[in-house]
């Protein structure tokens, strides 16, 4: 419990605050007793002495001495601002740092405040900290309020932290001093915070970005680049330093790009973790991409396909041969997708070998095969390897030449199932770029079972979604699709539970399409790739924007994410 000089002289006075809350109901005349019995025997304030026996909560205290006082609450009626925004704060005072936490004592400027007004909180208060304060700040108005001791104590344990990497920053320059710095204890606690604070918001990278101010540390949360805290530039080479001792790169070496790797465990997942360092006009660039060594694979219905792509996609797999390509930008899901196919198609009668870099899913059952370009073994020098292992299916991580497409194709012309992904904006671009590629048309074609393009959306938080009207036009064009949808379109919001965001996780939109003989001829005869669209909508194949208005309309996602995410995609 934090102390204010107001409420001192009340929690002195026994009778006042214990009959205070005798009469709320917030404690028994026996726990006044006692505690006035304790009180008596050892001293101490009554309203503390009462919390360390069990008989009544902080936050009750809390809320009575509030009621009685009129003092405000910190969390409840006061903004409690970002702690660093907070240490920054204190540390433009003329006051050190040990002093405030020799007195356990915080401040900051009151934002809804239009005089610069300070709040103030600090424990066991003293006519002698009511003077410094009135000394030090002179005619500015205080406030003094109520804020939890845990909350306090939080606070203070981050400013001591705070503190020390200054300390420690201080002076340090040589190779040698930055390699100690990036031992020190405050060093490592900051970086592995930055990286738990990742992992728990199930972010995939981490970029740390020096600019002339200090450093922004980011993460990528469900696709989108977040701004999470806010560094001083003299940090910098700590945290630097210490990125790079573990990820084995050259502390020193600050105008040469590096690339390095951490394993390590934290949060109790297992990471490998990428690390890329490029350099700036502020300082290096830092970037982790965040890969958990144990990566669930996700069945195909989780996917988010649609029952009638679902059915698609199960009937290509459970072919004796053929190709099923997948299609997206990084960071669409391929490989997701890929290791939820690969766990559908092994039903224990069939050889299934991949090559893969990385390997980012472990599938039970599975030959799963790491390629290595720095030393030669590449996609295609790995699948003429795999073809003399007598697989029945194969899944090649990325078709990203002609002598790759070349071989995997004519595997799947030779009783092979070929699972791929290849980078274009949509499904039907495919057959133009393998022909671009300098694959023959006509070897494109013969092969191809179903080729997918996908994006993904991030889905609306269950908590805070609310519902939304849409134009007629919209509601129109649904129909369209399937007239037995009942449109439930919801916008987001933003609550604690999605960190204020509105979405946290995210699901897939897809556009299928099966190779039909149409299709095929086309392909064949070197039809454009408007042509080739203009056939799969006479088919009544859906783009990625119509999938993903029918998950907007059931309210899995929103109207604004799905335009959002196809809004560079031809339909």
């Amino acid at each position: 419990m934090v102390v204010t000089p107001e409420l001192t002289s009340e929690l002195q006075n026994e009778n006042l605050i214990g009959q205070r809350l005798l009469a709320v109901d917030a404690i028994s005349e026996s726990d006044l007793r006692k505690a006035l019995e304790v009180q008596e025997s050892v001293g101490g304030l009554l309203g503390l002495i009462l919390i360390r026996v069990g008989a009544l909560s902080e936050e009750m205290l809390l809320q009575t001495l509030s009621e009685q006082s009129g003092q405000r609450i910190v969390g409840q009626d006061v903004h409690l601002p970002d702690f660093h925004d907070l240490f920054m704060e204190m540390d433009e005072s003329d006051i050190v740092f040990d002093w405030y936490l020799d007195h356990s004592l915080i401040h900051w400027c009151d934002p809804e405040s239009s005089d610069d007004k300070l709040i103030c909180c600090c424990k066991h208060q003293t006519s002698f900290i009511s003077d410094a304060i009135r000394y030090f700040f002179g005619e500015r108005e205080v406030e003094y309020c109520l804020i939890a001791s845990q909350e306090l104590d939080t606070i203070l344990e981050f400013i001591r932290k705070e503190k020390s990497v200054d300390e420690l920053i201080s002076g340090s320059g040589s190779s040698q001093a930055l390699r100690e710095l990036a031992e020190e204890a405050p060093v490592v606690e900051l970086v592995n915070n930055i990286l738990a604070q990742a992992i728990n918001t199930d972010s995939s990278d981490v970029h740390i970005e020096p600019d002339e101010d200090g450093f922004a540390v980011r993460l990528r949360t469900d696709g989108i680049l977040y701004t999470r805290f806010r560094q001083s530039q003299e940090r910098f080479p700590a945290v630097a330093s210490r990125i790079k001792l573990i990820s084995g790169l050259d502390i020193a070496e600050r105008r040469l790009p590096q690339d390095g790797r951490i394993t390590t465990r934290i949060s109790g997942s297992d990471m490998d973790i990428r690390v890329s360092t490029v350099p700036g006009v502020h300082g290096e660039s830092i970037v982790m991409r965040l890969l958990p060594k144990e990566r669930d694979v996700v069945t195909l219905p989780a996917l988010g396909l649609e029952p009638d792509h679902l059915k698609l996609v199960e009937q290509a797999i459970g072919e004796a041969n053929g190709m099923f390509l997948v299609t997206g930008p990084t960071g669409s899901g391929k490989s997701t997708t890929l290791s939820g196919a690969l766990a559908a198609a092994n039903d224990g009668r069939k050889k299934i070998i991949t090559v893969e870099d990385p390997v980012e899913f472990v599938v039970p059952g599975v030959t799963q095969i790491q390629a290595h370009a720095e030393i030669g073994y590449t996609f295609s020098k790995a699948l003429r390897a795999i073809l003399r292992q007598d697989p029945d299916v194969i899944m090649v991580g990325e078709i990203r030449d002609q002598e790759t497409a070349d071989i995997a194709i004519q595997s799947a012309l030779t009783g092979h199932m070929v699972l791929s992904t290849v980078h274009t904006n949509d499904a039907l671009s495919v057959f133009t770029r393998l022909v671009d590629m300098g694959v023959e048309p006509f070897l494109v074609a013969a092969p191809m079972k179903l080729v997918q393009a996908q994006r993904l959306v991030r889905k609306l938080c269950e908590h805070c979604a609310e519902p939304m009207d849409v134009g007629q036009n919209i509601i129109d064009e649904l129909q369209a699709l399937n007239a037995e949808l009942t449109p439930n379109f919801k916008r987001s919001v933003g609550c604690e539970r999605c960190l204020n965001v509105g979405y946290r996780g995210r699901t897939g939109i897809y556009e299928v399409f099966p190779i039909s003989l149409a299709m095929r001829e086309l392909v064949v005869n070197r039809g454009t790739a408007s042509e080739i669209k203009r056939l799969a909508a006479e088919e009544g194949h859906r783009n990625m924007y119509q999938d993903g208005l029918i998950k907007a309309s059931r309210g899995t996602t929103s109207l604004e994410e799905v335009i959002r995410v196809t809004s560079g995609v031809e339909t």
